[in-house]
Formats: structure tokens, C-alpha cells, sequence
């Protein structure tokens, strides 16, 4: 009888508590991985460095800016370091398991690789439920703000000037807004505020002031300008009247100046809470940029899952190449890797360009070797 076949006559002990065996497998899994993810933000700073360094040196930019710059940039490449951490690190794990014939004995003593593994499993879960919230709460704002340091070393007036000559129509398409200044924390200088009428769509009146400020709850304040009706057709103004101070509730004009800035926000800058608000709101959405919001939503949900493909893959692959070693599972984990990200970013880009429907670009590759992974990691139990 082969090694195999006595091996399978074993008792298995799939739902048991083994707490020891759980503790130990979890230890070893994360000091590669802690290790991992140290290597990795080590290499991707460096690479930064190198990137950017010399625009900050050419323009003598402070050491503290530098600083600042540079780790503003990590939260964005943790998101892409977490899930190939996972699968090297669980490689690695098999591949000293089955070099140390730890692998035979636990088979031997009827625990399957995959209860064996159970502790891996609950961490690439968690991982990717951290990654997740960790794409939506900081990875946006320190993107942008990183991008506004490497931006305003060339153009000093870039972060006040971004938003100037800033128009925005407001969803419902009653009402639209030109800024000659824009500042999202203060008053807007030089704004004018064009109404439409809800049954034609023609001009009904039209707001010209010096400043306009929202204040939550009470709507905007328009100081020092003209208030201008128009006729029937909305083609001829009517005789204008001069102000000195003009308030329309936040039921005349629900928008706000947060409003005007994501609607004008690359849609990676954004966090898909305001994404789907966008979509929901904004009623005559133009299908191009509709196909960028929807790809980029539907690629943000999918990505941290990458941590489960990284174990359904790693754990099966390292098991059947543990005589190979640990470059073998290495190497076929670079592989795999790579390929995930050159088809999620294939797809991503066919998605924001309208030659895939949304939903596939965004969560076809995620959810292809997921389902992959799960079938090649359950085929042999």
C-alpha cells in the first residue's frame, strides 16, 4: 500500500479545536509576513526615492516635506504589499512544513493541510477585511495630499489654485456654479449661480456676487452682487437687482462646496462611500465618466480580496512542491501574482474605457482566481 493510500485510511479531524496546532501554524505564518511586509515597504520607499527625489532637491525642498511626502506614499503601496505578503509568507510556511516533514505527520495524524491551515485562512480573512477599510479610509486622502506636495514643488500655488475657475452643475441640472476662487474651508470669491426652471429647463434667474459662504444647515450666503431674472424663455434679462447680502436656503441649494470638489476628483481619489453618492445623485451622468466611477467601485470592492487568492493558491501549490523546496513555491508565487495584477489592471483599464461592463472589469479577475483557488485547494481533500 503507497504512502498515500495509508495515509488516507487516517481518521480525519476536520472540525476539531487545536489550539496548540492553530498557535503554532499562526506564529509561523506571521513572522515571514511581518517580514515581508518590512522587505517590501523598504524596496517600494526606495524605489519612491528615486523617483522623486531630485524634484524636491532641484526645488530645495525642506527635509521635513520630504519626509512627509514619502510616508504619505506608504499607505498606497501597503494595499498592493498585503496580499503577495500573504501568499509568500504561506508559501514559505509549506515549504519548510513539507522540508521538515511536518506535512507527513500531520497528515499522518488525520489533520488535513486545510484544517491544518485553518489559522492561515482566518488571517488572509482578516487581512483583507483591514486592507479594505484601510483602501477606503486612508489610502484616498494620502494619495491626494502626497500628490499635492510632488505638484506644488513645481507650481507653489498649485494646492490654493487647484479649484479656481471651478464650474460645477449641480445634479438635478437647476442649478450651475462658476468660481473664479475656490476654497473648499472658506468663502468663494467672484461666484455666479445660474437657476434653471424645472418644467422647460430654461434660465429663470441668475446670481452674480463677490463672495458666496455655506454654512451647514443655513445654506449659502451670497455678499455684494446683483440678482438678474430672466423672461419666459429664459433668452432676456430682466432689470437686476443690486445686493448686499442674499441667502438661499440648503433646500434652494442642497450642493455643497465638499459636493463641487468630488465631483471634480479623479475617482481613485475618492472612497466608495462617495462614489455611489455620485452615481445615485448625479441623474445625467455622462456613461464615459459613469464607466470610470462603476469600474473603479467595483475594483476597490474586489481587490483586498487578493489575500484569499493568495492562500487558496499558496497553501495547495507549496503542499505539492514541498520536495521542490522553497524557491520552487516562490517562483510559482511571483507567477501567479503577477498574472492577478496584469489581468486586474487589463481589465481595469477595458472598464474605464466602456469595452467591458463595470462590474466584470472590476470584479471578474478577483473573482475568476478566487474561484480558481478554491477549487484547486478542495479538489484534493
Amino acid at each position: 500500500m503507497s504512502d498515500d493510500n495509508k495515509l488516507a485510511t487516517v481518521p480525519r479531524r476536520m472540525g476539531r479545536i487545536l489550539p496548540i496546532l492553530d498557535a503554532y501554524v499562526m506564529k509561523e505564518f506571521l513572522i515571514p509576513f511581518c517580514v515581508l511586509m518590512i522587505g517590501f515597504i523598504i524596496l517600494f520607499l526606495i524605489g519612491d526615492i528615486f523617483d522623486d527625489l531630485r524634484d524636491f532637491l532641484a526645488n530645495d525642498a525642506p527635509f521635513s516635506e520630504m519626509f512627509k511626502y514619502f510616508l504619505l506614499k506608504l499607505p498606497g503601496n501597503i494595499r498592493f504589499i498585503m496580499p503577495i505578503s500573504v501568499m509568500l509568507a504561506c508559501m514559505y510556511e509549506m515549504a519548510n512544513f513539507g522540508k521538515n516533514m511536518e506535512i507527513v505527520a500531520m497528515r499522518a495524524s488525520g489533520i488535513s493541510i486545510h484544517r491544518a491551515c485553518a489559522s492561515i485562512y482566518f488571517m488572509a480573512f482578516l487581512i483583507a477585511v483591514i486592507n479594505f477599510a484601510f483602501n477606503e479610509a486612508v489610502v484616498p486622502i494620502s494619495e491626494r495630499k502626497a500628490y499635492e506636495i510632488i505638484k506644488s514643488r513645481s507650481n507653489m500655488y498649485y494646492v490654493k489654485g487647484q479649484f479656481d475657475m471651478l464650474s460645477y452643475r449641480s445634479p438635478d441640472s437647476l442649478r450651475t456654479w462658476f468660481f473664479r476662487e475656490f476654497d473648499e474651508s472658506g468663502g468663494q470669491k467672484s461666484a455666479i449661480l445660474k437657476k434653471y426652471r424645472h418644467s422647460d429647463g430654461t434660465l429663470e434667474w441668475d446670481i452674480e456676487a463677490e463672495e458666496a459662504v455655506f454654512t451647514p444647515g443655513a445654506g449659502w450666503k451670497f455678499t455684494r452682487g446683483t440678482f438678474t431674472p430672466y423672461s419666459e424663455d429664459g433668452f432676456l434679462p430682466k432689470k437686476s437687482e443690486k445686493f448686499d447680502e442674499r441667502v438661499l436656503s440648503q433646500a434652494e441649494a442642497p450642493e455643497t462646496p465638499r459636493d463641487m470638489v468630488n465631483a471634480i476628483q479623479p475617482a481613485q481619489d475618492l472612497d466608495s462611500g462617495v462614489i455611489i453618492e455620485l452615481l445615485a445623485k448625479t441623474r445625467n451622468m455622462a456613461d464615459s465618466l459613469k464607466n470610470i466611477y462603476k469600474t473603479t467601485l467595483f475594483y476597490r470592492i474586489a481587490f483586498p480580496w487578493a489575500s484569499l487568492i493568495a492562500v487558496f493558491l499558496g497553501i495547495p501549490l507549496a503542499a505539492k512542491n514541498q520536495r521542490g523546496g522553497v524557491f520552487v513555491s516562490i517562483v510559482v508565487a511571483v507567477v501567479i501574482i503577477v498574472l492577478y495584477q496584469l489581468s486586474s489592471h487589463l481589465f481595469l483599464i477595458f472598464g474605464n474605457r466602456g469595452m467591458l461592463p463595470p462590474f466584470v472589469a472590476g470584479l471578474f479577475p478577483t473573482a475568476a482566481f478566487i474561484a480558481y483557488g478554491w477549487f484547486n485547494a478542495t479538489r484534493g481533500e
